[in-house]
This record gives structure tokens, C-alpha cells and sequence, in this order.
């Protein structure tokens, strides 16, 4: 009997506590400023080095360059660059290691789909994805800068 008196305590309690969930379609979730999103991509930037296609531990970055079509300019052009988030674990080593921050990490972290080949991003995916871009450890919210709004 008196753990049944208990527990109705414990059940009358929690009903006219105060609610802690979100209302998470219709209210945005405030992601912390730590947080490891969907990259974003800037391809001015980018000088084809293949340093993020190096460190990545899965693998999952696919980089290709061409010779720059100015013979005025030295150095190479992106070509492609695609990301298959079905196996990036978004460690952040890719951007870690670029030297021209062409890669930053978004707190943007909805990607789910129906299809495997869905999670496979090219450039133009990657570079549109500017949601929340993270500019430094400051200024979370703030639009790309060259990305497409």
C-alpha cells in the first residue's frame, strides 16, 4: 500500500512539474557552440591540396583538381568534391587540417533520407549548405561567406 501511495506521488509531482521537451519541428533545437554539424564547403578557396581527402579516416572525401585555365594563375582548380555522409562519422579532421578554411563545420544536422545514394553531396550540395555556418568559435549563426543564401 504505501509504495502505491508513493508512487502516485511521484505521478501527481511530474504532472504539474514544469515540461522540458521541444516542440521540434515547429521550434528550432540550439545547438551547443562545440558542436559537429554537416560541413559547408567554399570552393573559391579551396587550393586542391588533398589534405582533407588524406586525413579523413573513412575515407568518405572524394577530391579531384584540374590545371587553372589562367596561365596567368598557378596552381590547380577544384574539379569535384564529394562527401558520402552514409560513412563520415564528422570528426572535423578534414577541417582541422585545411589551410584555407575552405571546409567548415554548420551546426545544420537534419540529413536524413530514404535512399542511400541521397547521403552521397556533391560540391554544389556542400557549398549551398551554409545554414548556421560556424565562422569561429564566436559567431554561430552567421551566413557563408562566397556560399550561395
Amino acid at each position: 500500500m504505501n509504495g502505491l501511495v508513493q508512487g502516485l506521488g511521484v505521478t501527481l509531482k511530474s504532472m504539474v512539474s514544469k515540461k522540458v521537451t521541444t516542440s521540434y519541428p515547429d521550434e528550432p533545437i540550439v545547438m551547443p557552440d562545440r558542436f559537429r554539424g554537416i560541413q559547408h564547403f567554399i570552393p573559391d578557396l579551396c587550393i586542391v591540396c588533398n589534405q582533407c581527402a588524406r586525413i579523413c579516416p573513412t575515407d568518405c572525401i572524394t577530391l579531384t583538381g584540374k590545371p587553372n585555365p589562367d596561365p596567368a594563375k598557378k596552381g590547380k582548380v577544384i574539379d569535384t568534391f564529394d562527401i558520402n555522409f552514409e560513412i563520415c562519422i564528422l570528426c572535423d579532421l578534414c577541417t582541422e587540417v585545411c589551410p584555407t578554411e575552405a571546409i567548415v563545420m554548420t551546426n545544420h544536422f537534419e540529413l536524413s533520407a530514404f535512399s542511400r545514394d541521397d547521403l552521397f553531396k556533391d560540391v554544389q550540395w556542400l557549398t549551398d549548405n551554409n545554414t548556421l555556418v560556424r565562422q569561429d568559435n564566436n559567431n554561430i549563426g552567421a551566413p557563408a561567406k562566397g556560399g550561395a543564401k
